[in-house]
């Protein structure tokens, strides 16, 4: 497993330094997430690409990653979407050298199921995720785990290491990192580091030249009240007319985008 570096003043504590909440309420918003009824959307969607991550192995992962303290209401979909648009990807273009970019890392959620997409599918494939947050850097994440104290992402996602190995982890800031790269090719992304049009649009221009027709970038947080920049970033990506978007409404608080290259 890698972690490169590129150090330009990083978030420390970016959750503070003692935990927001003990395991119980953190069990509690578990509980009432899953409980949830599932959106008609992502039943159909999965029908439709006839892949369904597994969810005994899912929920875990949830619990683990998904699971913090925040304003708006948790939700999950995203790693099944992930998980099943990949699949489908992958099986129909039948390539064994995938490489798959993330900005975003956060926990790991998605980059796992990403991972488990990979290795369910059979394909060699690397999966390169930034986030300001360093991989082995022992923090308080606002999750489960914090209540065995600091641990670094590399600790909190002990369980899945297998899947892990084919994650290589970039820490700094995401257009730093991206003008550090050399890529010929970006079969699938995965956009979810700064909510803001002009980022989204120089992450998207970055994957944009090292995609071809078929190739895909899933956009997280397409969602009007909470993050417009990200929504008037879409929009304008739609306009251009080089990628066909669909969008997936989750619920009323989280929409995400899918844009397939023509």
């Amino acid at each position: 497993m890698f972690n490169h570096k590129f150090v330009k003043k990083l978030p420390k504590n970016p959750f503070g330094t003692k935990p927001m909440a003990t395991a119980d309420e953190y069990l509690l918003l578990y509980n009432e997430l899953i409980s949830k009824n599932e959106s008609p959307q992502l039943l159909e969607f999965e029908k439709k690409y006839q892949y369904n991550i597994p969810l005994d192995w899912f929920y875990p992962l949830v619990l683990q990653t998904n699971v913090v303290i925040k304003k708006s209401a948790l939700n999950c979909s995203h790693g099944r979407y992930l998980y099943t648009l990949l699949s489908h990807y992958i099986s129909c273009y039948s390539s064994q050298d995938i490489t798959i970019l993330e900005t975003g890392t956060a926990r790991g959620f998605s980059s796992v199921c990403m991972a488990k997409a990979l290795k369910d599918q059979n394909t060699n494939g690397r999966i390169l995720s930034i986030d300001c947050i360093a991989h082995n850097s022992p923090i308080y994440w606002n999750c489960i785990a914090d209540k065995y104290g600091p641990m670094s992402r590399y600790q909190l996602l002990a369980q899945w290491r297998d899947l892990c190995n084919s994650i290589i982890y970039l820490t700094g800031w995401t257009n730093d990192v991206l003008n550090s790269l050399s890529l010929n090719r970006i079969n699938f992304a995965f956009l979810d580091a700064q909510h803001d049009f002009d980022s989204i649009l120089v992450e998207f221009d970055f994957v944009s030249k090292r995609q071809i027709s078929g190739d895909i970038v899933f956009f997280d947080d397409v969602t009007e009240s909470a993050f417009p920049g990200v929504c008037d970033a879409v929009r304008y990506i739609n306009s251009l007319g080089s990628y066909t978007v669909t969008y997936l409404d989750s619920d009323p608080s989280r929409g995400y985008a899918i844009a397939i290259k023509n």
